[in-house]
């Protein structure tokens, strides 16, 4: 019987074609079985140097999510999630950090009904999102996004307006947020001279952006996503690299063809986006 994926069933050969789960999980137990999973690949003797680069991005993204969840109380955290790969391994990691930080033993043993000693704070049902849906999105994304609503308890608020707009709209709505996990990389546009806590920018609605894997590269999230076995958008095995829209996305040049440029895949398209190596050519299928 093949063992499920952070709580997925897999077909025979490891693969999760779907990351639906009947009946889901509670948060409490996703979070300690995520948890499980990560500590158990941190642990673990890393068969290459990348793994071992992924080992200690995943510990210096724990830290700042721990500090994250040391400032701030859960209700005034949020995610910001639209199913890409850069977002999913930051929730994969988020959830992790929360069952450290919902499980972590107090430093002293607090006297009973102390309010100065409050006990360890209790997981919510759902997490707090925010999904900025493109203007033309693929209905492939929205279809993952979907089935991750169920599958990591995310209570997702989705907002089809422009960024700015749309972000001022959530902090109205939800009014209790201060600050919001986003999954932007330093080679991501605008992200070179981002820190991991960054307020915005003046103009902006204020709030604290949270960048955990600001300084992860293209082929660690890959490298992450693949050895953790974490199901993510088909649209990834299309050859695209870098989700936006249907109107300003197509699968990425780079990986069409075999690696040597000499002929193309078996069905004449393109290669997986995992397989693609340098940060450069991440966005070369989208138009900017």
């Amino acid at each position: 019987m093949p063992h499920p994926v952070l709580g997925v069933p897999s077909d025979s050969h490891g693969n999760t074609a779907t990351i639906t789960q009947d009946p889901p999980q509670a948060l409490p137990e996703l979070c300690a079985q995520v948890h499980q999973r990560l500590e158990a690949f941190l642990r673990a003797e890393p068969a290459t140097e990348r793994l071992r680069q992924v080992q200690e991005q995943s510990r210096l993204s724990l830290k700042v999510l721990e500090e994250a969840l040391e400032r701030y109380g859960l209700d005034e955290l949020s995610l910001s999630y639209n199913g890409g790969k850069d977002c999913l391994v930051l929730l994969i990691l988020y959830l992790s950090a929360l069952h450290s930080h919902a499980t972590k033993p107090p430093t002293t043993q607090p006297p009973t009904n102390d309010p100065s000693h409050p006990p360890p704070p209790r997981l919510p049902q759902a997490l707090q999102s925010v999904y900025i849906i493109s203007p033309h999105p693929f209905h492939e994304v929205d279809d993952f996004v979907n089935t991750s609503l169920t599958t990591y308890h995310l209570d997702l608020a989705r907002y089809a307006k422009p960024m700015k707009e749309a972000f001022s709209a959530y902090l109205s709505d939800y009014a209790s947020v201060k600050a919001i996990f986003v999954g932007t990389r330093r080679t991501d546009p605008h992200g070179a001279a981002l820190k991991s806590f960054d307020p915005t920018d003046r103009g902006w609605p204020p709030f604290m952006r949270i960048h955990p894997v600001i300084d992860w590269h293209y082929a660690e999230i890959w490298a992450f996503i693949r050895e953790l076995g974490i199901p993510y958008c088909g649209l990834y095995d299309m050859g695209y690299t870098s989700l936006g829209g249907t109107t300003d996305t197509h699968p990425n040049p780079a990986l069409k063809g075999d690696p040597g440029g000499g002929g193309v895949v078996e069905d004449g398209g393109y290669r997986p986006a995992y397989e693609l190596e340098e940060d450069g050519e991440e966005r070369l299928g989208r138009d900017w």
